[in-house]
């Protein structure tokens, strides 16, 4: 029996959701194999108009009161975190009476990268009495498959720069720094850090632009991969159209990501744009980023 079938299969499974094109996906998913969903979309990363053709609450982030009270009057005990979200500071939270009543464990939680803070506040939910769940657990067909997506080939010079990436990602993983890196040449060009995938993308499309990264267009390839310890519950790297249109305008020749480790996004139009811009897009063999 999966994870996702062992705790509450038939209640309605709450979704925490930040922005983008992800929550809506997994949420259809879940809707169309049968069971029913409640999403929590919080204010300030969520949009408004998509998530509302599902039964939702809108929460702001730290109202962890207000999100187990309604959770559990329709029945939830699965949740899964899903979308896009910017670290708030802590003066951006907007902590209820429960929030506040795990106020320390939060600031503690806050001494360490992004998976130390995620995990930590999966666990506060977890002493609730809910069971976390990874979104490709629910809708496991969004997970990245191993080999090509799209028309353009891998070469052997690509495969040279893919596999310094996952290197890098491997060790830099260890400090919980980032899920992403841009390889050119054996020459790390940018490495993801606060700013995220799409800023790191359009930074190198300006240095291109500028003249700091020397290697033609259509070298370099952007790769992604799991934080060697990260709890694969939450913020699995992600690809989808908008990743395609960065790397593009950065010049670069392709994207590589860990098949079965990272999560595809409206995948039909993330290959349609990567054939019109002629870029790769790799899932490479599970255990090369170990």
């Amino acid at each position: 029996m999966s994870a996702a079938l062992a705790v509450g299969a038939k209640s309605p499974l709450a979704m925490l959701c930040g922005g983008g094109s992800l929550p809506l996906a997994v949420a259809d998913k879940v809707v169309a194999a049968g069971r029913p969903v409640l999403l929590f979309p919080f204010r300030g990363a969520a949009e408004g108009t998509a998530v509302e053709r599902f039964p939702h609450h809108w929460v702001h982030i730290g109202q962890i009161g207000k999100f187990l009270r309604l959770a559990r009057a329709a029945g939830c005990q699965d949740v899964v975190f899903i979308g896009s979200l910017v670290r708030p500071s802590l003066w951006q939270v907007h902590a209820d009476l429960k929030g506040l009543s795990v106020l320390p464990r939060v600031l503690a939680a806050y001494r360490g990268g992004d998976n130390h803070l995620l995990t930590s506040m999966g666990k506060v939910l977890e002493d609730e009495g809910l069971h976390l769940l990874g979104a490709h657990e629910v809708a496991p067909d969004i997970l990245m498959p191993e080999g090509a997506l799209a028309h353009a080939q891998v070469s052997e010079r690509d495969r040279e720069d893919i596999n310094l990436g996952l290197d890098y990602l491997r060790t830099a993983g260890r400090f919980d720094i980032g899920q992403a890196v841009v390889v050119a040449g054996r020459h790390v060009l940018a490495v993801e850090a606060a700013e995220g995938t799409d800023a790191m993308l359009t930074r190198v499309a300006e240095m291109r632009a500028t003249g700091r990264v020397r290697a033609p267009r259509g070298t370099g390839i952007l790769v992604k991969a799991p934080k060697p310890t990260q709890d694969r519950r939450f913020d699995l790297p992600s690809i989808g159209p908008r990743t395609v249109d960065g790397a593009a305008r950065a010049g670069l020749a392709g994207i590589a990501v860990v098949a079965g480790s990272a999560i595809v996004a409206e995948p039909e139009q993330m290959v349609a744009a990567a054939d019109r811009a002629n870029i790769f897009i790799m899932g490479v063999p599970s255990g090369t980023e170990r």
